[in-house]
């Protein structure tokens, strides 16, 4: 057996302690995975008198991370402090150009760097590993670079916030509102104590956008996601995509179009007879459909100190073996500068949700603006009869771009009759 691979920790938290609890836990079954023992040589983070649950008596202490990224004692370095710049990046950079293996877990890192990142590792002729950085314990990413390298990828789609997915799933379950939900899901550990990366989308278009670099051989291009988070769905909304045979998930969605590569980040409503619209809870899900393998889904755990841990060690397995490939995919320098298409020329139907006066007259207004937008309607439905009291109203379109059904809701919104501002979510045929 070779000498061991030497590890430098920098974060100690849950998904740093998780990690160094498999090593501990399967030191001998990952040496005979990879003909290489797994040596925690060095760690680094702010407490170090916090029980960690596993023995760092024998392991050298950095204060700073960054020193420890350059020490000439360790093999490969685990990021696992966040962030899309600062301290994580200094490490990350300090690391590579020292000749170092890097395994990250850091999505927003990727989203904003990824391209200089994967430039700079292939120049050092080191392997920048990412698989605990999307979708958790999923291995998502060894999925698109290895199993699915004989296709060219047509779409790539997910969940790929858990947090969004338990809130969405407890409102279905329980009819209560999101503000409710995202209190429990903050008391269980499911959201943080500022959830706005999670509920407004920013999260899963982080993923999104790094699997839109490795399914395209395009540079991450985060700028161009279009995120939409989950903050204005209500129960009403859900109890009526279940009457209409849908559920709601925030999806992050790539796919070539005519403008070029669309990545979008939304709340849906997806059949309810579909694999994803069954994913529930904190769990995430990753579909790739690929021009000869067609559409595989990959669903698990997608936070958590366990899985995260796990798609950390699985990088670091692949660093044991020297089996190292292009960060994502390609060589860096054949990385595509694609054209990114635009929501304006979307084309989708949609779910609209009213609350107007009960008078006669409005929903003819209503119906003239959809026309006067060339938006076909395919239903509608009404509740109750109330007149001069509000009552809501939903329409479902047949297919309309962006750019229509924004103006035709602009003009319903400026109507005396409409109380509040339209609720609108994209339908998706998955």
């Amino acid at each position: 057996m070779t000498k061991p691979l030497r590890i430098g920790i920098a974060g100690l938290g849950t998904v740093g302690a998780g990690t160094l609890g498999i090593i501990e836990s399967h030191g001998k079954l990952l040496a005979a995975r990879c003909g290489r023992h797994f040596l925690v040589s060095a760690v680094s983070a702010r407490d170090r008198s916090r029980d960690r649950g596993v023995d760092l008596s024998a392991v050298r202490w950095f204060e700073d991370a960054v020193a420890m990224a350059a020490d000439d004692q360790i093999d490969v370095v685990l990021e696992l402090i966040g962030g899309s710049d600062g301290i994580a990046k200094e490490v990350v950079e300090t690391a590579i150009s020292t000749g170092k293996h890097v395994v990250t877990a850091n999505k927003a890192l990727l989203a904003h760097h990824g391209t200089e990142l994967a430039r700079a590792a292939e120049d050092a002729k080191v392997f920048l590993g990412y698989e605990a950085a999307v979708a958790g314990g999923i291995p998502v990413i060894k999925s698109l670079r290895e199993g699915l390298g004989g296709n060219a990828i047509e779409q790539v789609y997910g969940i790929l916030n858990g947090t969004c997915n338990y809130i969405l799933s407890a409102m279905r379950d329980s009819g209560r509102e999101f503000g409710e939900v995202l209190n429990e899901a903050q008391e269980l550990g499911y959201a943080e104590a500022d959830p706005s990366f999670d509920v407004d989308g920013v999260d899963a278009a982080h993923k999104l956008a790094i699997l839109t670099a490795l399914a395209f051989g395009c540079e991450v291009d985060f700028e161009s996601v279009y995120v939409e988070g989950i903050r204005e769905i209500s129960s009403l909304d859900i109890a009526y995509a279940e009457e209409l045979g849908y559920r709601i998930k925030l999806l992050g969605i790539a796919r070539r179009e005519e403008g070029g590569i669309l990545q979008r980040v939304h709340p849906c409503m997806v059949a309810r007879d579909t694999p994803i619209a069954n994913v529930e809870g904190v769990f995430n899900a990753v579909v790739a459909e690929g021009d000869f393998v067609g559409r595989i889904l990959s669903e698990g755990a997608g936070a958590g100190a366990g899985p995260t841990a796990s798609a950390v060690v699985a990088d670091l397995l692949d660093i044991a073996r020297g089996s190292t490939l292009p960060t994502f995919a390609i060589p860096a320098g054949e990385l595509s500068n694609s054209k990114s298409a635009t929501m304006d020329g979307h084309s989708a139907s949609h779910y609209v949700r009213l609350m107007v006066v009960d008078r006669p007259g409005v929903i003819a207004d209503i119906a003239a603006a959809l026309r006067d937008e060339e938006i076909s309607v395919e239903a509608m439905l009404q509740r109750g009869h109330a007149p001069g009291e509000a009552v809501p109203v939903v329409i479902t379109t047949h297919a309309t771009t962006q750019k229509r059904i924004a103006m035709a809701l602009d003009r319903i919104d400026a109507m005396e009759a409409v109380l509040e501002t339209p609720r609108m979510i994209r339908i998706e045929s998955l």
